[in-house]
């Protein structure tokens, strides 16, 4: 996440570009719900790696 003229902006750090989620690009957020999204994106992230580990 980086700071943004509105607030903070998540990244997909695959892509370099903001993240979406639902097709809604994650910009101008505070910084406790970029933070908090972060978190939980990383989480899902490793959740689907780890199932598709076999």
């Amino acid at each position: 996440m980086r700071k943004d003229d509105e607030g903070w902006t998540v990244y997909d750090i695959a892509t370099y570009e903001p993240a979406r989620v639902n097709g809604v690009p994650q910009t101008g957020l505070s910084i406790e719900v970029a933070d908090d999204l972060v978190d939980l994106l990383n989480t899902l992230a490793r959740e689907k790696n780890e199932s598709t580990g076999h």
